[in-house]
């Protein structure tokens, strides 16, 4: 699988992302992730499922070498001793003595970014988290924290899949050498019914959705971390990875709609 290198650290371009799954659910479907190859997990403290997916690592008896665990912290845990408190849980809950990389789930207007990146590279400078980054940062606050702040971020992990047009931010990300982590990189269940992609789907003996996966993970400094509970599920997104597109279908996917969101980004209060 591909991986993309930023700050010291290489990511699978391909992970599996666990938001909204729970308890035993969420162990079953790490521990079948794992055993299919993946080797990219994402998570976050505000998922409520660090526990479960420590569990299906540990019994996993991956490598911790061959893996990369990326969790979160939440917008309200924002300040210095609270970011320690909330990294300290994450870890424990997940069983590992670091995580490869350390987000901020969601921008704050009451943070001080200052303080707030100078303890994330505390944090790594510890060695215990091997990177850092953001996640849902417009473009505007990126330059706080890459330019003024001078932050080594390592990713940002937005919203982005072939019905929403990121060209903007990714223009910015690539000018910095960031990478983009793709969340709801299948809009949800969206693409199953889009004629456009089923057509190019059943051109290459492929579905819409790993049409659209591959057009993402196609690109340069991007990753997708697409939610996949069942076995089956997570063995067509690494299926995506054998498909191989051509002009004229890029051609076809540029000319869709670039306007559906599935995430408001505006629910986190205090949102810039």
């Amino acid at each position: 699988m591909d991986h993309l290198k930023t700050q010291g650290i290489s990511m699978p371009k391909l992970g599996l992302g666990t938001f909204r799954m729970q308890g035993d659910a969420c162990r079953a479907a790490v521990e079948s992730a794992l055993a299919l190859g993946y080797r990219h997990i994402d998570t976050a403290e505000m998922y409520a499922n660090e526990e479960p997916i420590g569990s299906a690592i540990a019994s996993s008896r991956v490598p911790r070498g061959e893996l990369h665990v990326t969790t979160k912290v939440w917008h309200e845990n924002l300040a210095p001793d609270a970011i320690r408190r909330a990294f300290d849980a994450s870890l424990q809950k997940l069983r590992l003595d670091h995580v490869d990389l350390y987000l901020v789930h969601w921008p704050s207007g009451a943070a001080n970014w200052g303080a707030v990146f100078e303890t994330l590279m505390k944090l790594k400078e510890e060695g215990r988290t091997r990177a850092i980054g953001v996640a849902n940062f417009t473009t505007a606050l990126l330059k706080v924290a890459v330019e003024e702040i001078k932050a080594p971020i390592a990713c940002n992990q937005v919203e982005y899949h072939a019905m929403l047009d990121q060209s903007k931010l990714l223009a910015y990300l690539r000018a910095k050498s960031i990478p983009l982590v793709a969340y709801c990189p299948l809009a949800q269940g969206r693409f199953a019914t889009d004629p456009v992609l089923a057509e190019i789907g059943a051109r290459h003996d492929a579905t819409a959705a790993q049409v659209a996966l591959k057009w993402l993970l196609d690109q340069d400094g991007v990753a997708a971390i697409p939610k996949a509970s069942r076995r089956e599920s997570q063995q067509a997104n690494l299926d995506a990875l054998k498909i191989t597109l051509d002009d004229a279908d890029r051609k076809k996917i540029a000319g869709l709609a670039k306007d559906k969101r599935c995430v408001n980004p505006g629910f986190a209060p205090a949102w810039d």
